[in-house]
């Protein structure tokens, strides 16, 4: 273990129970109490290894498992916890509304889950079918339902380890207004993150008296609170409470390993395996777990009369690896860490899940000549040839003259050779729909005009096709469409999806013109029947040539 972690958080109860009067607590004096706090998040739909033998269910559960053990064996307790996002990212989990995930999660026993912006991916009748699936509650203090004034989800649980009151509160990004589906959530509305937090942290210190408070967010990490263009997250959360109000904060949405290099600066290249500082803001110690089911994180705490240290914190990987080039051609993918032996029980439970979506999905529909660029680094920054291909599929299926979709739209890469169903449904897993719209070149140049303003490093960067110019500061030069200088009279039309039309991240509504056409047909398949049409694919014909430039 790396213990070279240390830190001592002072839970403000006691100073609130002194006050008040009340000599009693929960907990022992001079009595040390082990909590050991394990977590995941953006899970993703990852519920079955991938195709090097990387993460999965199977092999967290072992790995959960020993860990709960060796605690025990110690005489401590053990919380699980996910930062959310368990839906959207793997064709198999999506087609069965991840059942499989929610199922495997049991198995391993959850305790808590934070509800995610993508939770919100699918209509709430399935987000509530699974609720009724999962035995953990899903947690969110800032979520509402507009015409009653109620929350939709519980806002905090408690739990007893040892006799001790540990209340964990759940939050979700207030983000999820803007880059979730608009359709889904016309009825939500999504409060600040904060301020709800200091809510329920009053309520709970004059109701239940915790002995420690901790929040389990969908949030994001930013280094020092630089958001950008994201909602405020966990270190501007953490700093917005009163000092060391939460003892820890387990997050999501960001997708980071936060291991932090220096005060304010998390590592870039992290290394699995290699030692692990969290973040600790105002008193309150910040954890993320990667994506995916990479890692377990683990933060061991003593609570000892009144307060809570963190003596150890690790991200343990599940079954990752590295690729070794030995030279001449040969390479190899090795560990990081021994290898993590799957849980049977879990694979008895998972497998018939896994081959009914894998039969759906297997079947070639196209193929590609070299790499077709859609990483979460690539599409959020500059444009791609991915994102052309998508593209022009919407353009093709509409008759549109040029398109547009936000970047974080596109989730994945499709990699040299044949394609099938399941690559397209990886790189658009959210079943948007095909939408175009017919407008006054007048309006075109105020709509990419708008669109040009969402900056590199969000989900909303866009991307374009069939579209040439210069954007400087906040307006735009040398505007093409096809080649050609728009006209203002010229009616045009453009192809996107209903997610970027219904004012999905932050772009301007169409739904509501004239001109706008929902066609109902989705956007995966689309791009599916696209790549069938026009295969094989050249890579090098769709790459982007400057059409774009921010200056």
């Amino acid at each position: 273990m790396h213990s070279g972690v240390k830190g001592t958080l002072i839970v403000a109860l006691a100073a609130v129970c002194l006050a008040l009067g009340s000599p009693a607590f929960g907990w022992e004096k001079d009595k040390t109490y082990k909590i050991t706090i394990l977590h995941t998040n953006d899970h993703h739909g990852h519920f079955w290894r991938n195709d090097q033998g990387e993460y999965g269910l199977a092999a967290q559960k072992t790995l959960v498992d020993r860990i709960r053990k060796e605690v025990s064996l110690q005489g401590g307790s053990v919380l699980l916890l996910s930062g959310g996002d368990i839906n959207t990212g793997v064709p198999e989990s999506d087609l069965q509304d991840a059942e499989p995930d929610f199922r495997g999660m049991n198995l391993i026993g959850y305790d808590a889950m934070a509800v995610g912006n993508h939770e919100f991916d699918n209509p709430l009748t399935v987000l509530r079918q699974q609720e009724k699936l999962a035995k953990f509650p899903f947690l969110s203090a800032n979520i509402y339902q507009k015409s009653s004034g109620e929350r939709l989800f519980k806002p905090w649980t408690l739990f007893t380890p040892q006799g001790l009151k540990v209340a964990v509160i759940g939050l979700t990004t207030d983000d999820t207004a803007r880059i979730g589906n608009p359709e889904y959530l016309q009825d939500i509305e999504f409060r600040s993150p904060a301020g709800e937090a200091k809510l329920v942290i009053q309520e709970l210190q004059q109701n239940e008296k915790p002995d420690a408070i901790i929040a389990v967010t969908h949030m994001g990490h930013y280094d020092n609170g630089n958001h950008g263009s994201n909602a405020p997250g966990d270190v501007e959360l953490a700093r917005a409470m009163e000092p060391g109000a939460l003892a820890l904060i387990v997050g999501g949405h960001s997708q980071d390993p936060v291991c932090m290099a220096a005060e304010n600066k998390k590592q870039r290249d992290y290394i699995p395996g290699t030692a692990c500082k969290p973040d600790r803001q105002n008193g309150t110690w910040i954890v993320q777990a990667h994506e995916w089911g990479k890692y377990v994180g683990r933060a061991d705490f003593e609570f000892r009369n009144g307060e809570m240290t963190l003596v150890n914190y690790q991200l343990l990987p599940v079954n990752l690896k590295r690729t070794i080039d030995w030279g001449d051609g040969k390479r190899e993918r090795v560990l990081y860490a021994p290898q993590i032996p799957e849980n049977q029980r879990m694979i008895s439970l998972l497998a018939p899940f896994q081959r009914k979506g894998q039969a759906q999905l297997k079947v070639k529909i196209g193929s590609v000549n070299a790499r077709l660029e859609g990483d979460r680094d690539k599409v959020r920054f500059e444009q791609t040839n991915l994102a052309r291909l998508i593209l022009n599929g919407l353009m093709a299926r509409s008759g549109a003259d040029f398109a547009v979709m936000s970047g974080g739209g596109i989730r994945d890469s499709i990699t040299a050779g044949d394609i099938t169903y399941a690559d397209v449904l990886r790189v658009q897993p959210f079943g948007n729909t095909l939408a175009y719209v017919d407008m006054k070149g007048s309006d075109v140049v105020r709509y990419l005009t708008a669109v040009a303003q969402k900056t590199p490093n969000s989900g909303a960067y866009p991307q374009f096709a069939n579209v040439g110019m210069q954007i400087e500061g906040s307006g735009i030069k040398a505007l093409t469409i096809k080649g050609q200088p728009v006209d203002a009279n010229k009616t045009y039309r453009m192809a996107t999806l209903s997610f970027n039309a219904a004012g999905g991240d932050g772009y301007p509504k169409l739904d509501d013109h004239s001109g706008y056409v929902n066609s109902g047909f989705i956007d995966a398949e689309v791009l599916k029947q696209y790549i069938e049409q026009n295969s094989p694919i050249d890579a090098d014909a769709l790459a982007p040539k400057g059409e774009v430039s921010w200056r």
